[in-house]
């Protein structure tokens, strides 16, 4: 079994923040993630841009150079490997966090890699997982076949192909907006009976004209009942079924915190919210030796924290500790 003192589950910038946190207090940590480094960035639509500004993604005190006003989905990804590089940090993918178990005062961290299961014993681990990673299901048939995806990757894909994205927050609207575009033919299905109030202003006036110009096909008040080969079949109007044609299908519902780890390691959550118990101060769990960085620690309500607040979360969870003198590395 090998040891580190601090084991950080989770390589996206907040995970690679509280690993720069911990190292500038003489703490070596190791971080892991279930996919690679910055893997929930990596699942953003190519060519992607952010809404906020460079100054925002920074981490470690390295600047962020991007060419446009916003920074992209590739710019970021460049910037978090390098800073990655640049502070020589000990980033492990493809090992996911799976049970965790108190032996002789240490924490054993059961990890699933590709090589097999490992345990890594540490003193300090830090859960900052985000959410990405876990989509919200429909639960319905199909919802596996190899046309159904639950992240969205381009728009030029769907070039003269029937889509059916079902949704109706930011991420399915701004696709089926980008889709019709880019010379889709589409239909957003929602089990609502409207889209979700919370839409960006600037797409909430051109979904509807879109709409309304039966420019993009809308169903509302519309479950998905399953999904076949070459259909999305839903509950339509007056309780019918209805067969929507689909050469490919994008199900952006939302992404969740792995809840079930949380509950195996033995976190104390609040029923209703999901809430991880947290020292607000240090972010430490029920759990001792555990802590929540991000997203993760806001339960349900994952949007209260992004990469502009979360970012800082190592510095209080070792605070505590002095800081090097060192400088910071540049990137």
């Amino acid at each position: 079994m090998s040891s580190t003192p601090v084991l950080i589950a989770g390589a996206g910038p907040i995970g690679l923040a509280c690993a720069i946190s911990a190292k500038r207090r003489g703490l070596e940590a190791v971080v892991i993630d279930a996919g690679l480094l910055a893997n929930s960035i990596l699942r953003y639509p190519i060519g992607m841009s952010f809404f906020t500004t460079p100054d925002k993604l920074e981490i470690g005190d390295h600047p962020m150079v991007s060419a446009g006003q916003k920074p992209t989905r590739e710019e970021a990804l460049k910037y978090y490997r390098g800073v990655a590089r640049a502070e020589g940090l000990t980033v492990r993918p493809y090992a996911r966090l799976r049970q965790v178990e108190r032996r002789n005062g240490t924490l054993a961290c059961r990890l699933e890699t590709r090589s097999g299961s490992e345990t890594v014993a540490c003193t300090r681990l830090v859960l900052a997982t985000g959410y990405y990673d876990n989509p919200n299901l429909l639960g319905v048939p199909g919802e596996d076949l190899p046309h159904v995806s639950h992240y969205f990757d381009e728009p030029h894909r769907g070039l003269g192909q029937r889509v059916v994205i079902v949704g109706g927050g930011n991420s399915a609207v701004e696709a089926a907006l980008e889709l019709f575009r880019a010379g889709a033919h589409v239909t957003i299905v929602a089990r609502a009976p409207a889209l979700k109030p919370t839409l960006k202003y600037w797409l909430q006036p051109d979904i509807q004209n879109r709409i309304q110009a039966g420019e993009i096909a809308a169903r509302l008040s519309a479950p998905v009942l399953r999904i076949e080969p070459g259909a999305v079949v839903i509950r339509g109007s007056g309780g019918h079924d209805e067969r929507l044609p689909a050469d490919r299908v994008y199900a952006l519902t939302g992404y969740h915190p792995d809840f079930d780890l949380f509950q195996r390691i033995g976190i104390a959550l609040d029923p209703e919210t999901l809430r991880a118990q947290l020292d607000p101060t240090t972010l430490e769990t029920s759990v001792g030796g555990v802590y929540m960085a991000g997203s993760i620690a806001a339960g349900r309500a994952t949007s209260e924290v992004f990469i502009e607040n979360g970012r800082f979360d190592g510095e209080k969870i070792f605070g505590e500790l002095p800081r090097l003198a060192t400088p910071a590395p540049r990137v």
